[in-house]
């Protein structure tokens, strides 16, 4: 009898074997929420080329766990469309995780939809900061928030302008221009706040749409109060047309600092009128090796792969994130929304441990702590990472400060 008991337990498990071995072969479906379509499309597919190469590098050693990583584009060019791609893909695609995005206001939608199915929404781009104040499970933000950027912009102004300016902080004036979504607003909020905070006086704060096709009378009310600093957080499309504006109105502020774009190939049509600009942005490829461990191997693998440089910083950002949600993942033995959420709040990787630097370390509502911005400039139509001091190669000085 024993032994009829033994043998059938055995033929059982020998029956499941097949369908087990199946199971752990199914591949990790992640759903990345970008657009893909409209203005702001080559940037979506900017961050997903990023994300591609974290998966095609984590799948040529044998994926996680065994399991392959496939990625799926869903495009949302809007919140609505956000919300309506998460319930396709959850219930045509039967993703398990979900990751993005280049607008915070998507992130939002798709964010709070993918909760509903219990799904993991990992931010590597979005900034605004009510994206983690809202406290949702299923958010984690692995990228710099509005804070981190702002926090930056004014050690800009504090460690790079202030001393070429020759005047203290106190008769410093800055002007904040920001696009008028959540992202540009919780950004020029925070700086305003810090400015004042730090004694800098803030001339004025000005908004407008991304959308927006004349930015003659933004450009007008900053020029008028004769600013030392223009500080402008924008898209790409609002950020060349203001720096047109700029330019064309001849208004020629000593210093000048861009928020979140500004540092990719499209800015390199204006020649030497940037020569001096800063940009506070994503972590740039030109990192010592010592600070930012596997930058180079990514360049080579972008290069590869679509035969060109990455476009913008954006795709380290997308590379990087995807990689520390790929530890994540294997830490906590799949994306299980709550056994996720527990191995991560344990996340405590330094910074360095990433190709751009970043660590990770999660505060109580899931926003990466170890993910801070870096300052490039432009320097003979190219740019230069000049802050962190850390992250800079030999040889690089900040330039044409105060702007000629």
């Amino acid at each position: 009898m024993r032994q009829s008991l033994r043998s059938m337990v055995s033929a059982g498990l020998m029956a499941m074997a097949p369908f087990v071995a199946a199971q752990a072969q199914e591949p990790i479906r992640i759903g990345i929420i970008n657009p893909f379509s409209g203005p702001l499309a080559q940037y979506g597919d900017e961050v997903t080329r990023g994300y591609e190469l974290a998966a095609d590098d984590a799948n040529a050693k044998g994926g996680i766990n065994g399991r392959k990583i496939e990625m799926l584009r869903g495009d949302a060019s809007n919140p609505q469309q956000g919300i309506a791609v998460v319930e396709q893909m959850i219930s045509r695609d039967k993703v398990d995780a979900f990751m993005g995005t280049y607008v915070s206001a998507i992130s939002n939608a798709a964010s709070d939809a993918a909760l509903r199915y219990s799904k993991i929404y990992w931010e590597t781009h979005a900034l605004a900061a009510d994206l983690t104040e809202r406290g949702l499970p299923n958010f984690f933000r692995v990228g710099p928030n509005a804070g981190a950027f702002a926090d930056v912009s004014v050690t800009a102004v504090k460690m790079l302008l202030a001393p070429k300016f020759d005047k203290p902080l106190s008769q410093i004036r800055v002007w904040i221009e920001h696009e008028d979504s959540a992202y540009g607003t919780s950004i020029a909020q925070a700086q305003k706040r810090l400015f004042e905070a730090a004694g800098i006086g803030v001339a004025g704060v000005g908004a407008h749409s991304f959308k927006s096709i004349d930015l003659t009378d933004s450009i007008l009310r900053a020029k008028n109060t004769n600013p030392d600093v223009w500080i402008s957080t924008a898209y790409i499309p609002d950020q060349t047309l203001l720096l047109r504006t700029m330019r064309d109105q001849a208004f020629k502020p000593g210093g000048v600092i861009l928020l979140g774009t500004g540092d990719s190939a499209e800015f390199k049509d204006f020649g030497d009128f940037l020569n001096g600009v800063l940009v506070v942005g994503y972590p740039h490829s030109d990192l010592a090796d010592s600070f930012a461990p596997g930058a180079g191997a990514f360049v080579a693998a972008y290069k590869a792969k679509h035969n060109r440089e990455p476009i913008a910083p954006q795709s380290l950002e997308a590379f990087t994130g995807a990689k520390m949600l790929f530890d994540m993942i294997a830490e906590a033995g799949g994306t299980d929304m709550e056994k996720f959420r527990t191995i991560a709040a344990k996340a405590n990787k330094p910074i360095r441990s990433y190709p751009n630097g970043f660590g990770l370390k999660f505060d109580g509502k899931m926003q990466n702590q170890l993910a801070i911005p870096n300052i490039t400039q432009w320097q003979s139509t190219k740019t230069v990472t000049v802050y962190p001091q850390e992250a800079t190669l030999p040889g690089v000085v900040l330039i044409n400060v105060p702007r000629k």
